[in-house]
């Protein structure tokens, strides 16, 4: 086998770690700035929590087009753009100073780093590697796992030592350089030496994946357990919040969830090309649907960290099935495309279930019931995850 420094591929996995790591963490950020936002300007959680689900709509939106862009034109400038773009709306949202503003930034800037730094990344990944294509999926996830232990409690310290503003504006400028790094590492796949390397024009088509109904079984599953990948990292940190714990002390628990998720990470990514999607996919519902559950009946804040440690091996082993099982059911040749479609599902998802915690906590002033609602709609993934059909594509 060849050393990580001569062989190419092992940075073009760095690179994607590096873009993971600083889009995923400065995303977990987001719910630390809940209080701050409510104290100086009286948003609602429904409002605040509307502009993070507009970003994961919009991202679903561009997922598939941004997948079509690295395609033709490779991922080094789509992600180099993007990460700008990313950056930027961090270094703006130091200077909102009404809704309006906050819903621009997230539903352009935001959306348009957050939109690359799956699909772009992961399926640069997917064709560089045949044999090991989910452990090395899981090892570009750790990096998110990383960023979420790492970034929020960061944040955390700056909020605390100097201001919102100056936290969001320190926190946008070191994004920049890091996911301009990345970027730079990133080839295109055809110019990257793989092992027993595939056909470039292997597999389905986007026109032809969307005929097979497995296509659509695997956006109803993305649609089912991103409500809550997205629900529960931002609105944890405040749950603990009203619970009593401080701001620092909240971030914790999404250190420990992304301490969790690197388990999960290894365990599914490693685990995936061994034992198939359908299979990985029932690995990561269970503990998730058992923290759900624990979720909705925790009345004190440190067993919270619990609950949050079995959420976070479903989640990180999640993050590291799906960008495989495409190219398991649909090869490689329109790869970031349907990837891009899967996506945009999980998205839809994502957005509702971030808006209906906030709408939930704003009516009744509790999570509970929230939780509840996503623990149901994970039994339904659940369900359909144990009816995918052997993989392979059927035209």
């Amino acid at each position: 086998m060849l050393s990580i420094t001569r062989d190419r591929r092992y940075w073009v996995v760095l690179g994607a770690w590096l873009i993971q790591f600083t889009i995923v963490g400065l995303m977990f950020t987001y719910g630390l700035f809940f209080k701050s936002l409510e104290a100086e300007y009286g948003w609602s959680r429904t409002m605040l929590s509307a502009c993070s689900s507009l970003a994961f709509f919009m991202m679903g939106v561009l997922a598939s087009f941004g997948g079509h862009l690295a395609d033709r034109f490779g991922p080094r400038i789509v992600l180099a753009f993007t990460g700008i773009c990313y950056s930027v709306g961090y270094l703006l949202m130091s200077q909102v100073s009404s809704a309006w503003q906050m819903f621009a930034i997230f539903g352009l800037f935001i959306a348009l780093g957050m939109a690359t730094h799956d699909v772009v990344t992961l399926s640069t990944v997917a064709h560089q590697f045949q044999r090991r294509r989910g452990l090395m999926t899981a090892v570009v996830k750790v990096g998110t796992a990383l960023g979420q232990i790492s970034i929020p409690v960061a944040a955390g310290f700056l909020i605390a030592g100097t201001d919102w503003r100056s936290a969001l504006l320190i926190l946008g400028s070191g994004a920049v350089v890091i996911l301009l790094l990345g970027a730079g590492l990133m080839k295109r796949p055809s110019l990257v030496e793989g092992e027993a390397k595939e056909s470039a024009d292997r597999g389905a088509s986007l026109q032809q994946a969307r005929r097979d109904p497995t296509l659509w079984m695997l956006c109803a599953i993305q649609f089912s357990h991103f409500a809550t990948l997205t629900t529960i990292p931002l609105h944890i940190v405040v749950h603990g919040m009203d619970l009593g714990m401080t701001p620092a002390v909240a971030a914790t628990l999404l250190s420990v969830m992304a301490g969790a998720s690197i388990v999960g990470r290894l365990t599914v990514g490693g685990s995936v090309d061994r034992i198939g999607g359908r299979r990985a996919f029932i690995l990561c519902f269970v503990p998730l649907i058992l923290s759900l559950v624990l979720l909705v009946f925790i009345p004190t804040p440190w067993l919270l960290y619990g609950a949050v440690a079995i959420y976070g091996f479903g989640h990180g082993g999640f993050y590291t099935v799906i960008s495989p099982i495409v190219a398991e059911y649909f090869g490689l040749r329109s790869h970031g495309a349907i990837f891009g479609v899967v996506v945009f599902f999980g998205t839809i998802g994502g957005a509702l279930g971030l808006i209906m915690a906030g709408s939930i906590f704003d009516i009744t002033s509790s999570y509970g019931p929230a939780f509840g609602g996503l623990a149901a709609l994970a039994v339904v993934g659940l369900v359909l995850a144990l009816r995918l059909p052997p993989p392979g594509f059927r035209s």
